[in-house]
Parts: structure tokens; sequence; C-alpha cells
């Protein structure tokens, strides 16, 4: 099935911000920023009592620099808000006014406000080639977590038919993607490589048996070889995005593909992960987002990924600033399979399993694909553990399936593998 006339993907922009100049973008920025700091600071609990705790008021938040002075928001500081005072709490608005409430592995609740592309995602899909009647397969997942709604309604937005296929069943998404002549793509470029894999074993061309004409990546790292051996495959354009399921949309690619730009809809710092004060272009910090999001301001959230900025204008035309890709992660977290990986989080779960003297969370990618193994040390090895009931415990708090390595905890193995006083998560991920 060849490809029909494309539309031009390559040019122009959702919105007047994206080529605004670089001082009047960052002056427009600047006042969204104040007036939600002002809200905030009236309408919401945490941000009171942070701004109390620093010894600071909003009367006093003045310039970027001042700006600059509040604590960051770590997201172990909402999941700890969030079961100690209620989600209320963070917002400034009542829960019931809310579209509709998420809840992300941590556990952490995820609310959205009724507004028109509340995510901000609609600038990032414009921007990687998406367009007005593009028939697009959504595959991130549609239960609980809000990425499938997220990335979902900005693409209604922009005028695109959408088939909410969420994750996994790969023969369908390939008998799916014929059927209905899909245009577009919307998940993680390992899985497209996956349906792309199946498709050449069935027989099929990937370039002329299907239409697909561009993607929208994200939720894991994005090699330039997976990049490539997607896009031949496909003969499609693939292009990918950064938010988190708090903020929404962060960054993102244009065609040129030469870092990720800045949203509009929020204001995004390179920070020390220690102190939390901004660093100059060009050095490695943490990513500090606020979104302009009035009903759950995450002022100066702190999202715990490594970047930095790159200098100079993009050919594209765009004027935001760009990020340089995610270079890694601040904390002893790991991202796999657009989930995260907490082993506070994974200690909840060894505690039913007595057996289970030491453990460890292995992280890899041999050719290309996450791979996650949960290490072992179990008295009385292997027959003392109910691997099913691990198996079942783990994927319903963690949201991920986990390959095993299991040691007699008596044994000189089990001390060599898995030693007294061993790192709670191993991340061997290589992305060259």
């Amino acid at each position: 099935m060849p490809h029909s006339t494309a539309p031009d993907r390559r040019s122009g922009c959702y919105g007047e911000m994206e080529t605004l100049a670089p001082e009047e973008r960052r002056a427009r920025k600047w006042r969204a920023l104040k007036a939600l700091t002002d809200h905030a600071a009236e309408h919401s609990g945490e941000f009171r009592a942070r701004l109390a705790r620093a010894g600071l008021s909003a009367a006093a938040i003045r310039t970027p620099e001042d700006f600059a002075r509040i604590p960051p928001l770590r997201k172990k500081d909402i999941i700890a808000l969030q079961r100690e005072r209620g989600l209320a709490h963070l917002l400034t608005v009542p829960v019931g006014a809310l579209r509709r409430i998420y809840q992300s592995p941590g556990p952490i609740l995820d609310p959205e406000a009724d507004a028109p592309d509340y995510w901000g995602w609609a600038e990032a899909f414009h921007a990687c080639g998406f367009r007005p009647c593009d028939v697009v397969q959504v595959t991130f997942g549609y239960h609980l977590t809000p990425a499938g709604l997220m990335l979902e309604e900005p693409l209604r937005e922009i005028g695109c038919a959408v088939v909410p296929a969420g994750p996994g069943n790969t023969q369908v998404q390939l008998d799916l993607l014929r059927a209905v002549g899909a245009t577009g793509f919307v998940g993680m470029a390992s899985y497209l490589a996956v349906i792309g894999e199946k498709a050449l074993a069935a027989g099929l061309d990937p370039r002329t048996d299907f239409r697909l004409q561009v993607a929208f990546v994200a939720a894991e790292r994005l090699t330039d070889a997976l990049r490539a051996r997607v896009q031949e495959m496909f003969g499609m354009l693939v292009r990918q995005g950064y938010g988190t399921a708090d903020a929404g949309c962060i960054a993102y690619e244009c065609p040129e593909g030469a870092g990720m730009h800045l949203s509009s809809r929020c204001w995004v710092e390179i920070c020390d992960p220690a102190t939390g004060a901004p660093l100059p272009d060009g050095e490695t910090g943490e990513v500090v987002a606020t979104p302009f999001n009035p009903a759950y301001p995450l002022i100066r959230l702190a999202t715990g990924d490594l970047s930095a900025m790159l200098p100079g204008a993009c050919p594209c035309g765009r004027t935001a600033r760009r990020l340089a890709g995610i270079l890694g992660r601040v904390d002893d977290t790991a991202k796999v399979k657009g989930q995260f990986l907490y082993p506070s989080q994974a200690a909840g779960v060894m505690e039913n399993f007595p057996a289970v003297a030491r453990w460890q969370l292995r992280v890899a990618n041999p050719g290309g694909r996450d791979r996650l193994e949960v290490a072992l040390a179990v008295r009385g090895g292997a027959q003392a553990l109910d691997e099913a009931a691990f198996r079942t415990a783990f994927g319903a708090v963690m949201k991920l399936a986990p390959a095993l390595a299991i040691y007699d905890a008596a044994t000189a193995e089990a001390a060599r593998e898995l030693p007294d006083g061993a790192p709670l998560l191993v991340d061997a991920r290589t992305f060259e």
C-alpha cells in the first residue's frame, strides 16, 4: 500500500510564541510565571507552606533571580504530601472540579484540570510533524496512568483521528495499522521496532505495506541507532518529546532533530541538583520545570533528569532554547519502559516475602531493549519462594515484568552476587 500524497510535515508552527524574539518570549513567560506564583501563594496550601519555610513571600518574587530562590519540589515530596495531607493540599481548585485523576507508580496521583490541551502536547505534536486528518495509533496505556489520554487529546486538538490501541498485543497492533491506514504512531521507539520486525517476519514490507509517515516517541532514551533503524524500516519521520506525568510537556524535537525545544507552556531551568540554583547554559544539571497550570501549580518541580541547554539558534526558526536531550538521572531511580523504578517501592513488595534476605534491581539494555532483572538471595533457595506469587506482586506494584535471578542466601554465590550493603538499583544500560 504506497503512501498517499503527504502533507508538509517539516514547516510551520502551532502558535506565535514559538517564533517570538527571545527577549519577548522570555518576558511573556515571566509574566505568566509571576501570575502563577501569585495565584499559588494565595490558593495552594503546599506552595504557601514552602514559601514560609524558606522565609519568602509572593511579593518578594519580582525577578527570575528571586524565583530561583524558591526551594524545588521533588517527586518524593509530592508523594509524601499526597499521602499525609491529601491531593487537595496541592490544588487551587476543589478535587471535584478536576476533569480526571490518574495514578502513576510511586504511588502518586496526577490530576487533570478542565482546560483545553491541559498537558500542553499539541505544540509538540505539530512540531514533530502531525497534521490534521492524520490517523494516529496510540500505544501508551489508557488505564490509571495518564499517558494514553494525555497524548490523545492534543492529537484531537490538531484534528487527528486516534486509534486508542494501548500497549501490547503486537499482532493486533500490526493488523490495526494496516486496517485503518494509520499515518502516525505514538509510543516507544523500541516497540515500533518490535512491530516492524514482526511485520518483516510475516513477509511484509513496512515501507510499502503500511502508510506510516510520522512517529512521536517518548518514555525511554532514543538512541541515534534506534532512531535511524526505525526511520529506515518504515521510511518515516521519528521525533521525540520530553515530559512527565506530573507536569506534561516540557520539551520536544522539531524536524531538524537538533535538541529539544522548551515548550511555550512552562518555565524550565537547569539547576545544581544539590542546591537548586540555576546553572549557566552549557553546564549539565537537573531539569527543573514549572508548567503554567494554575489548578495544580507544581512550582519548580525537580524532575530528577539531567540535561544541559544547547547554544545557538535552531535552523527551524523556533526561538525557544533547547535541551541537549536527557543525559541521565540525578537519584537512584531508573526509567524502564516508561515506568520509574523506586527501590523504596520495591522494598514494600519484598516485605511480603520473608524468605528474601537481600535483593537488587538490575537494569540493562542488550540489543538496545530495556531489560529488568530482580536478583534475590532467598533463605532456603529457589524452592522457598513462590515465584508466581512474587511476579504477580511485583508487577502489580511496579507495573513491570522482571526476569528473576535467585540465589540460595546461604551460599558463597549469593555472597558474591548480592553482598551485604550492595546497591538496591544497578543501571548498567549504555546509550551509544
